[in-house]
């Protein structure tokens, strides 16, 4: 048998690897979550050690202080994230029979060993200067640290959704118009991904402190521009793009006749998430960064990039499968 639905359904489905998968694509939104709130309070740095913290996993006063609880809760919280990617890739390694998909397990835990190397190096040198700029080489790598956070959620709901029993399942294709329609709604939010950790870790959140007018007096294009007013400027461009692209992608999918109930119930999905995710936006500015209003627009868009990749993923199952169907 060569299709790929055949080849799909040699794979077994394995109940309890996949719900662990998606405790695993769950427990990332905790991680993502703390990370966003330490950032939001500027608690990056309340402990100037790493990996320890006061040189203690229990640090003294950390439940009782907001600053020392966000930082150690996100710390705990990355160690038992780490002890779950290394489960899911033995895991995998031990009893998935598709190549890719113990490949993928792997790139997790790549991802996550690096994640807490970058995080642990944001601590040390945050101190170190950097000729020419403002930020120091510490508080530069927060900016990785938060792009390859939401790449790993990514890469995380890809495992989680490809051992699960719909997927094993037999299913009509997609349009090859709806699939690249995904993957450029996916590129343009990685794209709006690394805008916004670079405006975001830059304290350029406000550079622009009006909305929706980018002046007091009602102009939509900014009365003087640097560096944060550009970065902020092209976060809120690359906004109205992702609003027509997202909505786009979603009405696709509402009229495609291969799409299943699973995928148009993700696409309203979809859109309930960007309707608030833009009236989180405009809080922030609104509500001048107040940090649970900016966590949550973080946390929101991590839900929206999670969204907007796993119906782009599902969209291409069969490509994903047909190449590495056996004979």
């Amino acid at each position: 048998m060569t299709t790929a639905a055949n080849h799909v359904r040699h794979a077994a489905y394995k109940p309890a690897l996949a719900w662990f998968a998606a405790l695993g694509a769950g427990w990332v939104f905790v991680l993502v979550t703390l990370g966003a709130f330490t950032t939001s309070i500027d608690a990056g740095m309340i402990f100037p050690d790493w990996p320890l913290s006061h040189g203690s996993i229990n640090p003294e006063g950390w439940l009782e202080n907001l600053a020392m609880f966000a930082e150690h809760s996100h710390r705990l919280t990355g160690m038992v994230m780490g002890l779950i990617t290394i489960a899911l890739a033995v895991w995998l390694w031990r009893t998935e029979s598709r190549r890719w998909l113990r490949n993928l397990g792997w790139s997790a835990l790549a991802i996550v060993i690096i994640q807490g190397l970058i995080g642990g190096k944001r601590v040390l040198l945050d101190s170190l200067a950097v000729p020419g700029f403002e930020m120091t080489l510490g508080q530069m790598l927060r900016i990785p640290h938060g792009i390859l956070a939401h790449l790993y959620v990514c890469v995380l709901i890809a495992i989680a959704v490809s051992l699960s029993r719909g997927w094993l399942a037999r299913a009509e294709p997609v349009s090859g118009a709806l699939r690249r329609l995904g993957l450029l709604a996916t590129v343009l939010m990685v794209v709006q991904l690394v805008i916004a950790a670079t405006m975001r870790h830059n304290f350029a959140g406000l550079a622009i402190p009006t909305f929706p007018h980018s002046t007091a007096d009602g102009g939509w294009l900014p009365a003087h521009w640097n560096f944060h007013v550009n970065i902020h400027f092209a976060h809120r461009v690359m906004a109205l793009i992702l609003t027509v692209v997202l909505v786009w992608f979603a009405a696709k999918i509402w009229r495609d006749r291969g799409a299943s109930l699973l995928l148009r119930c993700g696409a309203s999905v979809l859109v309930a998430l960007l309707t608030l995710q833009i009236l989180l936006g405009a809080h922030v500015i609104w509500q001048l960064r107040e940090p649970h209003v900016t966590t949550a627009h973080v946390v929101v868009g991590a839900m929206l990039l999670a969204t907007t990749f796993w119906l782009t993923w599902l969209a291409h199952r069969d490509a994903i499968e047909a190449p590495r169907a056996a004979p």
